[in-house]
């Protein structure tokens, strides 16, 4: 495999804005772009600690922006990090979503897969695509990207919540279900006349087999996001495949399509 240098070695990034999202997540904005696509990651670097994997929450040429979960030694120690200091990051790997101009997609977002999916719906707008986008979480206080989803063009946002303390009760699949049962491939009294093209998601695992079952009982193509812990992000240590199928998700994924997902 011939892996460009520029992957396989960390290059620093300087903080350029922080923004804490909820009491447990924040967002970085690094000066300069790693080049990434929507649904790809990076590797961030701090010395002497650890390197982990992170999606890409946006990337628009000029600047970079990563949102996480401070939960372990690392991202608490990601987390203390000030404006104006230096992370090294990798990348970016993997396989991104991808999308016809004019599609009109319907996006599925749980828990902190909000923030690598406001940067699919971003770039998808600017190609003439229209968007339904579906996020949930546990309770408001848990929901990211709201206001900067609302804040596109040709986006419906539908909030749901376990809890209903915003948007709807319940979960992100039961307003799934609504859209695309109104609005079939091929149907013509669907909404607007736009059928559903597409299925996106990025989310909990249990969250994602429901998304796709659903995809598949409407007959509707789907690009979903499967997360493993990627150690190397070029395929060789082999702790993120998915069995059976022996997919390197850092090469192969970690959007898959339809055509494979039938067969994990």
């Amino acid at each position: 495999m011939n892996i460009p240098l520029q992957s396989t070695l960390p290059k620093t990034y300087r903080i350029k804005d922080i923004v804490q999202n909820t009491p447990m997540v924040r967002t970085l904005t690094f000066e300069g772009s790693i080049g990434a696509k929507p649904g790809q990651f990076v590797m961030v670097w701090l010395p002497g600690l650890d390197e982990i994997p992170l999606s890409v929450a946006f990337d628009d040429g000029a600047e970079t922006k990563l949102t996480f979960f401070a939960v372990g030694d690392f991202t608490h120690a990601l987390a203390a990090r000030q404006v104006g200091d230096l992370v090294g990051l990798r990348g970016p790997f993997g396989t991104y979503y991808t999308w016809e101009p004019g599609e009109h997609i319907v996006m599925v977002a749980g828990g902190y897969g909000a923030a690598p999916m406001y940067f699919v719906a971003h770039e998808a707008v600017s190609h003439g695509c229209t968007m339904e986008v579906i996020v949930g979480a546990r309770s408001k206080e848990h929901l990211l990207y709201i206001d900067e989803l609302q804040a596109l063009e040709h986006i419906s946002v539908h909030v749901v919540t376990d809890d209903g303390s915003e948007g709807r009760k319940g979960f992100t699949t039961d307003i799934l279900r609504e859209i695309i049962a109104a609005c079939k491939i091929g149907d013509p009294t669907c909404k607007d006349g736009k059928p559903v093209h597409q299925i996106f998601a990025c989310g909990p695992e249990l969250m994602l087999k429901k998304v796709f079952d659903m995809a598949e009982e409407f007959g509707i193509p789907a690009q979903i996001s499967m997360a493993r812990y990627m150690k190397c992000g070029y395929g060789l240590c082999g702790s993120c495949t998915l069995e059976p199928l022996g997919i390197r998700l850092c090469v192969e994924g970690p959007i898959l399509k339809s055509d494979v997902l039938r067969h994990v």
